[in-house]
């Protein structure tokens, strides 16, 4: 069976958990992929399919690979986590961090084949002992939507009545430790000049004394106002001076992506996962220690070092979703020659 012949469950069973999360917007990614490329897919369980997608490791989606495997379907599981990324995260994580990687080898030996999003992930799946071929693919961006606009930056400064030459940071993701948190309400407390804004949610009771405790004591240049719409994102990333990536973990990091087709300035930790992908001082600039944000962000902010915008722009150009939809349908070729 060819790719253009079949149909695609996208199974969307907790989806709900996940909607204000990379895994959701994973999702939403892979139903734009699928439109590019004529392929018809249903969200109905119920519905005549050919292949299962799952982008969870919660019950209900082990329990749906099971289900389409008895029935001879092809099952193509998400490598999203790891036991690595998920260590340092919630509270207690750290204690059923093992037991969480024995629960991703159960499903993931569930697949046919399993997809994770960048080589570095696959590298790490593969010290799993899953048995089953893993293919690296990128979440992908929509570089169509993601792309600087002086309207919308002009909004985001509007909404929150920001002055013109205000120097903003914006930062994405959970209020967890292992994004960096802790060291970027420190760092703010380090330039009572600059405004640091976090969007993103999660619940209290998940979070880490660290993490409560830094927050609580967070200096009033800091602002957290939650979760909001990839829109409102959108003029975020348009209207910032700087987009400050301090997370110790990630398997891609799709805000990531979505900030550099947006040509936002980026300061990431210099971490395993960006080592051969995206060159220090040629697509975003770099930090290792607490020490090195200090003194590199001013420089970035104050224009001291040259702008790398139009070269990281380029990069995620390369991961438009246009351009992964080809690469996912060469899967779905090999996936039915295995």
């Amino acid at each position: 069976m060819k790719h253009f012949d079949m149909k695609v469950l996208l199974y969307t069973g907790s989806e709900k958990i996940f909607t204000q999360s990379g895994i959701g917007e994973a999702l939403r990614h892979q139903k734009k992929m699928l439109k590019n490329l004529n392929i018809s897919f249903t969200e109905n369980p119920d519905e005549e399919y050919d292949v299962v997608h799952l982008n969870t490791v919660l019950p209900d989606s082990w329990w749906m690979a099971r289900r389409a495997r008895s029935k001879g379907k092809k099952v193509i599981y998400y490598g999203h986590s790891t036991m690595e990324d998920f260590m340092n995260s919630f509270r207690g994580s750290n204690l059923v961090a093992l037991l969480f990687k024995k629960w991703l080898q159960v499903c993931y030996r569930q697949g046919d084949i399993i997809v994770t999003p960048t080589e570095y992930s696959k590298k790490l799946l593969l010290g799993y002992n899953l048995n089953k071929p893993i293919f690296s693919l990128s979440n992908g961006v929509d570089t169509t939507f993601f792309s600087k606009n002086k309207k919308s930056g002009d909004r985001f400064r509007k909404k929150f009545a920001l002055k013109d030459d205000q120097k903003i940071i914006i930062s994405v993701g959970h209020l967890i430790d292992r994004k960096g948190i802790v060291d970027f309400i420190d760092l703010a407390a380090k330039y009572p000049q600059y405004s640091f804004y976090w969007f993103g949610n999660t619940p209290k009771s998940l979070m880490t004394s660290d993490v409560q405790k830094a927050i609580s004591h967070a200096t009033s240049n800091v602002h957290f106002p939650g979760f909001i719409s990839a829109e409102e994102l959108h003029d975020a990333y348009s209207g910032c001076d700087l987009f400050l990536f301090m997370t110790y973990e990630e398997t891609e990091g799709i805000v990531l992506l979505e900030a550099l087709a947006n040509e936002t300035p980026v300061l990431v930790r210099d971490i395993p996962i960006y080592k051969n992908w995206l060159k220090d001082k040629e697509v975003v600039y770099k930090a290792r220690t607490q020490s090195d944000f200090e003194n590199i962000l001013p420089l970035i902010l104050e224009e001291k070092l040259p702008p790398l915008t139009k070269i990281g722009h380029q990069e995620a150009l390369r991961l438009d979703i246009k351009n992964v939809s080809l690469d996912l349908a060469n899967l779905y070729d090999k996936l039915f020659d295995i």
